[in-house]
């Protein structure tokens, strides 16, 4: 497994980093890049896209996105655009498929991710298309709550779509009551680690076979 990301203090041991090139070998597996609704270090939708990483292994180059430092959506500002949102864009562009791990906040998914979208959404200049054209993606997310992320994935899912982006849209994954895979604050999957692999085992073939020309 290579997951790649600026390493925080606060990581879960089990995120790696490297700031050098793909190692040989690695060059011609696909490059997820994953987009985390929640800022917050070590919540749950962050530790679970480390263990989506576990589950890819050595079959594809995995990074986590950091966009925390993405101003508000301001066309007053969109020309040119700033440097964070430069960087991700550059991010989004150069990864082959987006894999989205976002809660769901108030029947939704939260303020923090549609202002991504919404910056990645817009053509970087007036001649390229955005970003997200065409990006295979999957849908995954977990919540200390009976209803898991349903609907967030959902307004998700309309939200996307319309931006023409590639969903992998079965199988979803939607993990509900957290609470009963955390161990001293670290989610753990138990039932729910055999769905995640094969959430991750079906996101690899769906990336090949959108990459077939």
């Amino acid at each position: 497994m290579i997951i790649l990301e600026k390493r925080r203090k606060t990581d879960p041991p089990a995120v790696l980093s490297s700031d050098g090139p793909i190692p040989d070998g690695m060059q011609n597996v696909p490059r997820i890049l994953a987009v985390v609704g929640s800022l917050r270090e070590q919540s749950l939708n962050r530790q679970l896209a480390v263990l989506a990483g576990q589950a890819l292994g050595n079959r594809a180059v995995f990074e986590v996105l950091d966009y925390r430092d993405i101003p508000l959506f301001d066309q007053d500002e969109e020309f040119p655009a700033p440097a964070a949102v430069a960087r991700v864009r550059r991010q989004v562009l150069e990864a082959d498929a987006l894999w989205f791990f976002s809660p769901e906040y108030n029947h939704f998914f939260p303020g923090v991710l549609k202002n991504l979208v919404d910056w990645l959404s817009r053509p970087p200049a007036p001649d390229e298309p955005p970003v997200l054209v065409g990006k295979p993606a999957a849908l995954s997310g977990i919540s200390p709550g009976q209803g898991a992320t349903l609907q967030a994935q959902d307004h998700l899912v309309t939200l996307l779509s319309f931006l023409d982006v590639r969903l992998m849209n079965v199988p979803r994954l939607a993990i509900p009551r957290a609470a009963e895979q955390l161990t001293d604050g670290k989610l753990i999957l138990r039932d729910s680690a055999p769905y995640l692999q094969r959430q991750a085992d079906a996101f690899l073939a769906f990336i090949t076979q959108e990459q077939r020309p």
